[in-house]
């Protein structure tokens, strides 16, 4: 069969698992181009009966789904990839199988982020470079408090880290409860509080219909001058006008911002030439150990399928 390998940006899928079990009886192609709409998208992946996708880089909707004839088997990084449209695979017959993924790499992204922001880093380097010496005064981490919106497993990890710190933690979800907080060593306040009282404020919340827009004006007016805001979870969770205006004007000290409404990043999009921003691209799964595991699962998900036995099955 023909196996497209897509979203394989740093041209790296290949030495991150072995593949030579599936090439000697298929045949692999990768990519690493950027999604570059439905037509284009739809005519390079037309010949191709199995497609393996990295997490929410190519939507793969039905207007997709629908074009491709040849199309018997999806693959998945991660057990969950908002891009595909499992119904309309669904309604298709093709199967969607995923991989593990991992709970360490993002949280461990976004105290990166916090860290920087708290003690202006990636400024300092940038005027290093230039030749100055010390211009910036730091914060100090030990006593603040570290808001978490969203307690699961990622905001978990989130708490557990703060408490090596000497940081308050405190968190909301909506389904949230106080001994559920205690357990995982936060304190469950209520969603205004956790804006009014959060220092830094880290968001690792589901992107779904209830949370789309989740943080908007209204929530940003109630954060501190002198807060921070980090968002490693799903750029739709916040409203980025909202956010920009916020920066702009100083209302917030400032963001550490990895995801977007639409990626890749426009090369003019208003956020790039924003105050008060440490901007990376959606670098939170981006770790030889993670790629590992999503590539060294998608060849097991495919042996698996070719014995007809698959496994870790989304639809």
């Amino acid at each position: 069969m023909k196996i497209a390998v897509i979203d394989d940006y740093q041209s790296v899928a290949r030495d991150m698992a072995d593949w030579s079990g599936l090439e000697a009886s298929h045949e692999i192609t990768f990519f690493n181009q950027v999604y570059e709409g439905v037509d284009g998208f739809a005519e390079r992946l037309a010949p191709f009966e199995i497609v393996c996708l990295t997490r929410e880089r190519s939507p793969f909707k039905a207007d997709i789904i629908e074009r491709l004839p040849n199309l018997k088997l999806v693959v998945t990084a991660g057990m969950r990839n908002a891009a595909i449209d499992l119904e309309a695979c669904k309604a298709s017959g093709i199967p969607v199988v995923g991989t593990a993924g991992s709970a360490q790499a993002t949280p461990e992204l976004a105290w990166g982020l916090i860290l920087a922001l708290a003690r202006n880093i990636h400024i300092e380097d940038a005027r290093m470079r230039e030749g100055s010496w010390i211009t910036t005064l730091g914060l100090d981490l030990s006593g603040k408090t570290l808001g978490i919106l969203g307690l699961g497993r990622l905001g978990q990890k989130m708490a557990q880290i703060a408490q090596v710190f000497d940081m308050n933690v405190i968190a909301w979800s909506a389904n949230l409860t106080d001994e559920a907080a205690v357990e995982a060593g936060a304190v469950r306040v209520e969603k205004d509080d956790l804006f009014r009282q959060s220092d830094f404020l880290t968001i690792h919340y589901k992107l779904g219909d209830r949370s789309r827009g989740l943080v908007g004006a209204a929530e940003l007016a109630l954060m501190k001058p002198s807060a921070y805001l980090v968002n490693t979870s799903r750029g739709p969770i916040v409203d980025t006008d909202a956010l920009i205006g916020a920066l702009t004007e100083g209302r917030i000290a400032g963001a550490g911002i990895d995801v977007y409404d639409a990626e890749p990043l426009a090369s003019d999009h208003p956020i790039r030439q924003c105050p008060r921003t440490l901007l990376t691209p959606h670098l939170g799964y981006v770790t030889d150990g993670t790629y590992q595991l999503f590539y060294g699962q998608m060849v097991e998900s495919l042996e698996a399928w070719f014995s007809g036995h698959p496994i870790r099955v989304l639809a």
